[in-house]
């Protein structure tokens, strides 16, 4: 269901809210550069279905309202647009107003996909709000791996991703050797979205097993 948020700095944004609402674990789900469209939403439920209390922002309220985009070269490129006018602080404040309106007493995580993916590892460096962070094929990741992570982290890409080269992987993972990371052969970027033409079923199943049970490892 639909919700409002507002952020430390007043801004006011919406956010798609799934799952119980008495749960004892609960998770920020951070979109991609596609706004929380359909594909988000059902990821957002499925987690919820699973017994997560769930909230993902509309981290694009910032620049435009109510942005829904597909996965054609068109809907890219106005998301990577949207994505240049969304500050990175204006993108924290709006993940812990997510993660404020969890569940009070659940333990919180955070995970998240493409730019999301980014945004969950930062979760993890720039926040202290989360006691675990899971991030897919987050671009900016190796740009800033640098970053003392304040929880335990997850993160998986794609072997094939054109736009994550492996090498950039292996500058995360020389930085970061107490993070988890996991590569899956043949499969590329946006993997786990089943609208894509990228989508791999097989990587999807394994990474979000491997996904959960992590999480579940780390927030009790």
């Amino acid at each position: 269901m639909q919700i409002e948020l507002t952020a430390a700095d007043g801004h006011r944004l919406s956010a798609w809210r799934a799952g119980p609402a008495d749960a004892r674990r609960a998770l920020v789900v951070v979109q991609e550069i596609f706004g929380v469209n359909p594909h988000v939403k059902r990821l957002s439920d499925h987690l919820g279905s699973l017994g997560w209390a769930v909230i993902t922002p509309a981290l694009f309220d910032r620049a435009e309202r109510g942005v829904e985009l597909g996965y054609e070269a068109a809907d890219r490129e106005r998301g990577m647009a949207l994505r240049k006018q969304v500050p990175d602080e204006g993108v924290m404040l709006d993940v812990e107003a997510a993660a404020a309106a969890l569940p009070a007493g659940a333990a919180r995580g955070i995970i998240g996909y493409c730019w999301g993916g980014t945004i969950a590892w930062w979760g993890a460096t720039r926040s202290t709000s989360f006691k675990a962070a899971v991030g897919y094929y987050g671009g900016g990741i190796a740009g800033t791996r640098t970053e003392v992570p304040n929880c335990p982290v997850q993160l998986h890409f794609g072997a094939e991703d054109k736009g994550i080269p492996l090498s950039d992987v292996e500058l995360v993972r020389q930085a970061q050797p107490e993070v988890e990371i996991f590569v899956y052969p043949g499969a590329g970027h946006g993997f786990a979205c089943e609208d894509r033409g990228s989508y791999d079923p097989a990587a999807t199943e394994l990474a979000e097993g491997r996904a959960l049970a992590f999480l579940g490892k780390h927030m009790g």
